[in-house]
């Protein structure tokens, strides 16, 4: 009998990231069908900009589990950020995910668009 062997994720979540998306799905009721969107879109100061929400899996979709989050990313997206880290700030300057993405070549001075 085969084994099903886990896919490895093109990114990666802080334990700090994972905890507040954790908590998102928790106290915004987002349904059990839903998994954390990660990816890309045209437009933002340096020419693509960050996806990151709450959404059902599409035919296009590849599907990972991180740490028991379910990862969701249009296949099309990992080459733009293949080795990417998410991170979750909570200081006094910044709230919010932070996106390390090695795959960029310049960013934008507010971090949530890149040039590739």
């Amino acid at each position: 009998m085969a084994t099903a062997v886990a896919k490895l994720a093109p990114i990666n979540l802080t334990s700090r990231a994972l905890e507040e998306v954790r908590n998102i799905l928790r106290e915004k009721n987002v349904p059990a069908e839903y998994g954390l969107r990660v990816g890309v879109q045209g437009g933002g100061c340096s020419g693509m900009s960050y996806l990151l929400g709450f959404d059902k899996a599409k035919d296009q979709d590849e599907t990972f589990d991180l740490d028991g989050v379910l990862l969701i990313m249009d296949k099309k997206h990992a080459m733009y950020v293949m080795g990417m880290e998410v991170d979750f700030q909570d200081g006094l300057n910044a709230r919010g995910f932070v996106f390390n993405n090695p795959q960029a070549k310049s960013t934008c001075g507010c971090g949530s668009s890149f040039s590739s």
